[in-house]
């Protein structure tokens, strides 16, 4: 086999069936990690959400998501979770990181839990009594930012809504991650990531062509909702610099979706006709552009244009496809797509996915291994982006995590803190932002407000 001489030839090349083996490695150059619970001054201050404090009342994925995004920028985030189960996903599993820590009870951390709630604090505490949203008013006031994805209106009762706490703190930036958004006939429903898929259309493209509709296999639309949510927030900063008020941000899993469906809703408002539907791995208008069977596993190729088309039929050993009549243009192969694929997978079945690795490499041509999930996150161009880290967990030991996926020239946004237990810090936030002294916390804690 070849010496890979560059990242760009070990990312093609890598095959899913060769990294059941390898062990995940931690980049030598990333930062240690004294304890998981302490953040030092030297490793938040340079990164560009320093000094910005964020009231996460957020559960589940789209708003952890979003406020974790903000807590790798730098941003202090609190969460605040219900005192006794805590945040649902605590409970999603398995699989579970196990507790290490002598007397811990309990099957360990949820790995979904784990994959987006790092970098925050955790104040278990129950605002259906009194003195708990007299906690969260106080709360108000010390940040800059408060997300939640509560139904519309579900907060007013505990005097959360935005109306209320704007007058507590009028440059709070307040965010509002829902199904269907706080206005509109749908506003009252709760939203589910796969609901929303097959409602706003990205079920419907996806899967193989003459399959059934399929989810996107991870929350896409939750995420992307969390994403579009905290770009939002930071643009709203600006603003507040601006005009030094904080405004209402109402974002919702709905309005991201269709938002996504980018150049497929387009091209349906342009031509006023239906959708092509689904394609699996294939392009609608580009022929060669999809997976192709192989010996032992698949390969995705592409000829996204005649040059590349020209060299995908010499490295398959059939340079006579380069001037048969049916395949000299794009217009041409996608007319006589069903054909090509057949004879391009006819060849592809004949070695295994590794050779043609090799027979590609250097071509110039679009082609990849089908990576599993193992198989990404050992991918050496993975782990030399800093992509997997490992962090000190404070009852479950060492553990890796996926990393922030930006860089940045001046600043080194990060895992500073692993995901915290219920309650973490519940004592730390009463005493030093709410000014609560020992016995009264010690009283909440009796009286079942406090975790």
């Amino acid at each position: 086999m070849k010496s890979y001489l560059t990242l760009r030839s070990i990312a093609r090349r890598y095959n899913p069936l060769l990294s059941r083996n390898h062990a995940l490695a931690t980049p030598a150059k990333w930062r240690s990690f004294v304890t998981a619970a302490t953040t030092t001054a030297q490793s938040v201050d340079n990164l560009p959400l320093a000094g910005i404090r964020v009231l996460d009342m957020s559960r589940v994925l789209a708003g952890p998501y979003c406020t974790q995004i903000l807590g790798d920028l730098g941003a202090e985030v609190i969460k605040i979770e219900h005192p006794t189960r805590g945040d649902d996903t605590r409970a999603w599993g398995p699989p579970f990181a196990k507790y290490k820590e002598d007397g811990k009870e309990g099957p360990g951390e949820s790995a979904y839990y784990l994959s987006v709630n790092r970098n925050k604090k955790s104040l278990g505490l129950s605002f259906a009594h009194p003195s708990g949203i007299e906690i969260l008013h106080k709360l108000v006031k010390e940040c800059d930012i408060l997300v939640e994805n509560y139904i519309p209106g579900s907060l007013k009762k505990y005097k959360m809504d935005y109306d209320t706490v704007k007058v507590i703190n009028p440059k709070l930036i307040y965010a509002s991650i829902t199904g269907y958004g706080q206005t509109g006939p749908y506003s009252q429903r709760g939203g589910y990531d796969v609901i929303v898929e097959a409602e706003m259309g990205l079920m419907h493209i996806t899967g193989s062509r003459d399959g059934p509709p399929v989810k996107v296999g991870v929350a896409v639309t939750d995420l992307t909702t969390g994403l579009y949510t905290s770009n939002a927030i930071m643009a709203a900063l600006l603003a507040r610099a601006k005009t030094g008020k904080g405004q209402h941000i109402d974002a919702c899993l709905s309005d991201c979706q269709v938002a996504t469906l980018s150049n497929l809703a387009s091209s349906a408002l342009i031509s006023g006709e239906k959708d092509s539907g689904r394609w699996g791995t294939a392009h609608p208008s580009i022929v060669p552009y999809r997976a192709y069977e192989t010996k032992d596993s698949d390969i995705l190729l592409g000829g996204g244009n005649d040059k590349l088309f020209g060299v995908l039929c010499d490295r398959l050993g059939q340079p006579e496809w380069k001037v048969d009549e049916r395949f000299v243009s794009n217009n041409l192969r996608v007319k006589n797509r069903e054909v090509l694929d057949i004879m391009i997978e006819n060849k592809t079945k004949q070695k295994t996915t590794q050779e043609w690795l090799e027979i590609f490499e250097g071509s110039g041509i679009p082609y990849s291994a089908i990576n599993d999930i193992q198989g990404t996150l050992n991918n050496p161009h993975v782990l030399a982006r800093g992509m997997v880290v490992e962090i000190e967990h404070p009852s479950c030991g060492p553990i890796k995590l996926v990393n922030t996926p930006v860089k940045f020239s001046d600043a080194k946004p990060g895992i500073r803190t692993s995901p915290p237990m219920l309650g973490q810090h519940s004592d730390d936030v009463l005493r030093d932002l709410v000014g609560l002294g020992e016995d009264k916390i010690a009283q909440l804690k009796e009286q079942k407000i406090v975790a």
